[in-house]
């Protein structure tokens, strides 16, 4: 379920807006997250996702929105900045596949998306950099390795120690998920 969907069903149950609940929480004296929960699920019926969400968003009201760039800039702090001409180069290439490439990033990867489907992932580490390929039924290699518990996300791991190994056999292997990512 998508946030925006959230919010939609939390609405149609009770009528109210994330705005609304913020100001009786307030109202009410509620800041800690465990009382804001307790108290959605039992005024308002709501489950646990549904409460979560509205309470997350009174919790954290007030601190300040991060961009989808901050959050890149993030994964490549410190130690890590030696990866982001490395990753630059990467998305650069990608782009070429089609418009509809984006990213999406989390608190400890980048997601590869084709019109909002994931093809691959980006994990950056001091030591490489991991791109993460979602290209179900094909066979791993040495290079090409199944990604097992790596991140359940995708199906195949390629380890790059240097920006030289973003090379053409891991562009077409990115090639490929991009074009079954339909």
């Amino acid at each position: 379920m998508t946030f925006q969907a959230y919010l939609d069903t939390i609405k149609a149950k009770t009528g109210k807006t994330p705005e609304d609940f913020r100001a009786l929480a307030a109202k009410k004296g509620l800041t800690q997250y465990g009382e804001i929960m307790a108290w959605l699920k039992s005024d308002y019926g709501l489950g646990h996702g549904h409460a979560n969400v509205i309470a997350q968003l009174i919790v954290h009201h007030d601190e300040p929105k991060i961009t989808s760039d901050d959050r890149v800039a993030r994964q490549f702090a410190g130690s890590k900045e030696q990866w982001r001409k490395p990753y630059d180069a990467l998305l650069a290439k990608l782009n070429k596949f089609g418009p509809d490439v984006t990213v999406a990033p989390t608190d400890t990867y980048i997601s590869l998306l084709r019109g909002g489907k994931k093809f691959g992932l980006v994990q950056i580490s001091t030591e490489r950099m991991d791109i993460g390929i979602k290209l179900k039924g094909a066979a791993p290699t040495d290079r090409f390795e199944a990604a097992g518990k790596w991140n359940a996300m995708v199906t195949h791991r390629v380890r790059i120690t240097a920006s030289k190994e973003i090379d053409k056999e891991v562009m077409a292997w990115l090639k490929q998920a991009y074009a079954a990512a339909t």
